[in-house]
């Protein structure tokens, strides 16, 4: 069976998209490049988001203190040994906000990236309020030579889970960031997280329609992890019954009612995040992600499931 996608997959996927555009494999490769948040520096709050802890996430080899281009050739080295099929990479701006600073800092650190053999384009991740109209055209611009994405943290569609967990934007804020960026023809993806204090099964479910509405090219889901040290580790210790932390077979089957009701025309690039142990309070599974995935798509065939099999377009 074929979907629309092009392929066998249930699921419109991330890594069969880009070996359609490339013929192959294409690693993003993680870098650091020194950025805040303006939830973090006093422009809109302190702390940043309660959720957030930037060394679960960032490969060891991740220091803006070595720059750009020692931090691409050291990626390439630590994702060899695991994607030895790996022949071309996306350099991949992701900690913290990726466009907090002016133009002409973007600007220098997307060239040297850029410039390094075997990149074949970038990929920065940033929040809704961090961008303009010539940002924006810095990134159109460099889309007509290389792949970009300029990828949102929009993690709810609720503003008052927004609120609180200390985003310092509503979600009307990323849907016309991310109709901006749509607009000017630049690839865009979305980032959500699953189980945020405060929301029922059903308001994250009755989500999917609203983000399929958006303009998005790709989106990647996460379920809450709970960082140790962070603000809402100390919530959850308050409030335990304000979370929902899903075990992974509960997640695997409620993903696979929400990608039911998605988009088809949107790539999936993740189903579920992963970190080291050290890391989570409580919410790890253990599995890595490849075995998460494969056990998803083994959800979605004994279910006959698949990426928008209850999707209703908007008139």
């Amino acid at each position: 069976m074929r979907f629309a996608w092009g392929h066998g997959r249930r699921f419109n996927s991330y890594v069969d998209h880009m070996r359609g555009i490339y013929g192959n494999r294409i690693q993003k490769l993680a870098i650091d490049a020194g950025f805040t948040c303006p939830n973090r520096d006093g422009t809109k709050g302190r702390g940043g988001c309660t959720f957030c802890l930037n060394e679960a996430f960032n490969p060891s080899y991740c220091n803006p203190a070595k720059g750009v281009r020692q931090q691409i050739a050291e990626g390439i080295e630590f994702h060899r040994k695991r994607y030895k099929k790996a022949c071309n990479y996306l350099a991949y701006f992701q900690a913290y906000s990726n466009t907090y600073a002016p133009v002409s800092r973007l600007m220098s650190l997307f060239h040297e990236a850029l410039s390094v053999e075997g990149v074949v384009g970038i990929v920065v991740a940033t929040r809704p309020d961090c961008v303009d109209d010539e940002k924006l055209d810095l990134f159109k611009s460099l889309s007509d030579h290389h792949y970009v994405m300029i990828e949102y943290g929009i993690e709810s569609v609720y503003d008052k889970t927004l609120e609180r967990v200390n985003r310092g934007h509503s979600f009307e804020d990323a849907a016309k960031a991310v109709r901006m960026a749509a607009g000017k023809g630049i690839r865009t993806g979305g980032h959500m997280i699953f189980g945020l204090p405060g929301e029922t099964r059903h308001e994250m479910l009755q989500s999917a329609g609203i983000v399929s509405e958006l303009p998005l090219t790709s989106i990647k889901f996460h379920q809450l992890q709970l960082f140790k040290g962070t603000a809402m580790e100390q919530e959850y210790l308050r409030n335990p019954l304000d979370f929902h932390l899903f075990t992974m077979e509960d997640y695997l089957e409620f993903v696979a009612d929400y990608v039911e009701l998605l988009n088809p025309e949107f790539v999936i690039e993740r189903i579920a995040g992963e970190t080291p142990p050290r890391y989570d309070r409580l919410s790890s599974w253990g599995p890595r992600y490849d075995a998460i995935l494969m056990k998803f798509e083994k959800v979605l065939e004994e279910r006959n499931s698949w990426q928008g099999k209850r999707f209703v377009p908007k008139l």
